[in-house]
């Protein structure tokens, strides 16, 4: 069998990601069940896991990889770092005609590159394979409560990127009393999932709609809303999820409620651009208006949450927002909202992430990889041969 060789690349894109597509040990055990596989690692300073560790597991680590057939980064490769004739695979965030990316897939037609994107990785269901989203969700709640302890100044925690690893970004919790507080979380997929593992790690309640809006706690406790809870039918009709998700402009939010008794708004759930955002601007300028932390997960600017109106970092996470001007401040002041929307919270737990995105991309996708056809892979390709494949030709006006 011919031998296959995967290169794992340098994170070039600035400012730089240091997750990776297989951990040193994954790279090892890849290499022992597929003795047709060979897997090599790009130099890199920046990577979560040195090249002395990737060497350690007998994976060849070097400069130039222009000899492996199939080249694996995380975020997006800058043009001139393309390799023309090559199949990649990489997060290309041009599958929503993102404008910041459009010439991008442009460089991938006239190299003629195969490129195959994580994000459309999917079943038949079109449900997605893999991603990040799980510590996404673990992080955003964690810069929730860094971003109330530092408005509030009861506590103070370390931020994710700062500590060793999981483990220790839990132990700090042991060391402080969270006040009484209610919490709002939206979604129950991959990233809200990971915003409830840390919540539970932490032993918080999860109480009713109807108890989180009436009762008063001394504790923490949150509230899990799904979409009956957060929109109503505009002809007053029963929630309809079909419904729904077949016509979302048929909806209005009914968040309102959920604004007057909460403290922590975090957001983890999709949003269709044709549903209604959350809450109004005016809304926010109401005295009734009671949240003053916001971990908007999704970070669709200037979308749900009218708040984020712009994508925040690891360095300098959160902005205050202004209801009554509708601009920017600094946060932590009183009258200001205090918004996180970090677009990359995964790559502050990279080891843990990589590692997660590595077992998932093991147990569903290399196989498929090494097969000469596969169904998963065709509907992952956006590009091929020079063209679009027929599933993404609806790309033709964005690159054309």
């Amino acid at each position: 069998m011919e031998k296959i060789k995967i290169a794992l690349l340098r994170e070039e894109k600035h400012p730089s990601d240091n997750r990776v597509a297989f951990s040193p040990v994954q790279c090892q055990w890849l290499m022992n069940k597929y003795p047709e596989l060979e897997i090599i690692a790009q130099t890199s300073e920046c990577r979560c896991f040195s090249d002395d560790e990737y060497r350690r597991e007998d994976v060849d680590v070097r400069e130039d990889i222009s000899d492996a057939n199939i080249l694996m980064g995380i975020k997006e490769i800058p043009e001139e770092k393309l390799i023309a004739g090559k199949r990649y695979m990489f997060f290309s965030h041009t599958i929503k005609k993102q404008p910041h990316n459009a010439e991008l897939l442009k460089s991938v037609l006239r190299k003629n590159i195969e490129l195959i994107d994580y994000e459309c990785l999917v079943w038949e269901n079109g449900e997605r394979i893999l991603g990040f989203g799980h510590f996404a969700g673990v992080v955003g709640a964690h810069n929730a409560f860094i971003t109330y302890g530092n408005w509030t100044k009861c506590f103070n925690l370390k931020p994710a990127y700062k500590c060793s690893g999981y483990d220790e970004l839990i132990e700090q919790y042991k060391r402080i009393d969270l006040p009484p507080m209610k919490i709002a979380v939206t979604g129950t997929g991959r990233v809200a999932k990971g915003v409830y593992e840390l919540l539970e790690k932490l032993n918080l309640r999860m109480v009713s709609y109807d108890e989180y809006l009436e009762e008063e706690y001394n504790e923490p406790v949150y509230v899990v809303l799904t979409n009956s809870q957060l929109y109503k039918s505009k002809s007053k009709s029963l929630f309809s999820r079909l419904n729904f998700h077949k016509h979302p402009e048929k909806f209005s939010s009914a968040f309102l409620p959920i604004t007057r008794v909460t403290d922590i708004f975090i957001n983890a759930i999709f949003w269709n651009p044709k549903a209604p955002v959350f809450f109004s601007k005016q809304a926010m300028r109401h005295k009734g208006f009671k949240i003053k932390v916001i971990a908007d997960i999704t970070c669709d600017v200037n979308g749900s949450v009218p708040a984020t109106i712009r994508e925040t970092t690891i360095s300098n996470p959160v902005f205050g927002y202004n209801p009554k001007t509708k601009k920017e401040e600094a946060p932590y002041q009183p009258h200001v909202l205090n918004v996180m929307a970090v677009s990359n919270l995964p790559n502050e737990l990279p080891r843990e992430s990589s590692s997660e995105f590595g077992d998932k991309l093991i147990e569903y996708v290399v196989e498929e990889l090494l097969e000469e056809k596969s169904e998963i892979i065709d509907r992952a390709t956006i590009t091929k041969k020079g063209s679009l494949t027929s599933r993404f030709s609806y790309l033709q006006d964005y690159v054309a």
